[in-house]
């Protein structure tokens, strides 16, 4: 224990010879602080909570009744090396959550930032990174390696696939499943089955951190572009929206680095998510993207367009590409040509060399 710090420390508590502890600091009844934590000034832990590993608490954390903090991570590839969790100041842990320190494969430490309030149940997996002034509401359970940019409001039961991103001021709804990295400033709702939508601008979050209405305004044209109705049924894919976007003069500091985001995610993501692509494990970066890379043109005769969804699994040699035909009104899909034949929609392309495909529309009624 650090020494002339006035503190509080239950007679019941068990404080192990080694721990650090600040100014002020208050320990509940049958609480565990091991040999290697470290407690900033003013940090009030309840009743029976757990701290331990290589953790470090900054000033004025608060942590409720069976709070588990710094225990051993549920990765099978820890091996028992020494990580860390490291805590900001003013954070508040409540009653049952669970906080793991990073491991090896995912650079060691798992960091949680100032300002943040985790509710009943939450669990932060290993190698996490979660910024500042964050709302996490309750039993909202992270994957490891999951990032979470500051000021981000999560909804009740919702839950993060390993290795997404959720950008800043982002609103994710409850019960949502997000598996691919969330736009800044955005909020993301459960929808049908499994899949989640980005829904609209989260402009109530932003007015309460101080965010102008031309800001806020700038942000909601910039989603009208890429994620309404209208820009959805557009033939051109999304990047090709970003892009045109980051091409305009004078553009929002805040739509810039929102369509920098969505760049990064497009340009370098595995599944929707950038954070794949800087896996360390060496069976994962030989598998995650095929050796050679080759191209697919997509033409369409007639009135319709092309929908192109591209996979690499692990353990397969060429990515394939999945192409789903759509006739414009008053047209109907009529056939494939190139290397694909038929009119079978949709359609798998295996790209083991450069190819070319044709969607054939013609003019009258889907035949479906």
């Amino acid at each position: 224990m650090g020494k002339n710090s006035v503190m509080n420390i239950h007679p019941t508590a068990i404080v192990q010879p080694g721990a650090t502890l600040g100014e002020g600091v208050e320990v509940g009844p049958f609480s565990y602080i091991g040999e290697n934590v470290s407690l900033g000034d003013g940090c009030r832990i309840h009743h029976h909570a757990t701290i331990d590993g290589y953790t470090t608490l900054g000033k004025n954390c608060e942590v409720f009744p069976q709070a588990l903090v710094g225990l051993q991570p549920q990765d099978l590839k820890f091996r028992g090396e020494r990580t860390e969790l490291i805590i900001g100041d003013g954070n508040t842990i409540r009653e049952l959550v669970t906080i793991h320190p990073g491991t090896e494969n995912g650079g060691g430490i798992t960091r949680i930032g100032n300002g943040n309030l985790l509710l009943v149940g939450v669990h932060v997996a290993h190698d996490c990174h979660i910024g500042n002034h964050c709302i996490i509401a309750n039993y909202v359970q992270f994957a490891g390696h999951v990032h979470v940019e500051d000021h981000v409001n999560m909804g009740g039961h919702s839950a993060v696939h390993h290795f997404v991103t959720i950008g800043k001021h982002a609103f994710i709804g409850g019960m949502t499943r997000v598996a691919s990295d969330a736009p800044p400033f955005m909020v993301v709702v459960a929808a049908r089955g499994t899949r989640s939508e980005i829904r609209m601008v989260n402009g109530v979050g932003l007015q309460r951190c101080g965010y102008t209405n031309e800001d806020i305004a700038e942000l909601k044209t910039a989603f009208m572009k890429l994620y309404s109705r209208k820009a959805r049924m557009d033939a051109s894919p999304i990047r090709d929206r970003v892009m045109a976007l980051l091409e305009k003069p004078d553009l929002n500091d805040n739509v810039a680095y929102l369509c920098q985001f969505l760049m990064r995610s497009f340009d370098h993501g595995r599944h929707g998510r950038y954070l794949e692509s800087l896996r360390p494990d060496p069976v994962h970066r030989k598998t995650w993207k095929p050796e050679k890379d080759f191209e697919l043109t997509v033409n369409v005769v007639g009135e319709g367009k092309v929908d192109r969804v591209n996979s690499a699994e692990v353990g397969t040699d060429y990515e394939t590409c999945r192409l789903t035909a759509f006739p414009a009104p008053g047209w109907r899909f009529a056939e494939w040509n190139g290397c694909l034949s038929g009119a079978g929609n949709p359609q798998n392309v295996v790209l083991d060399g450069n190819k070319d495909v044709t969607a054939i529309f013609t003019n009258g009624p889907s035949l479906s």
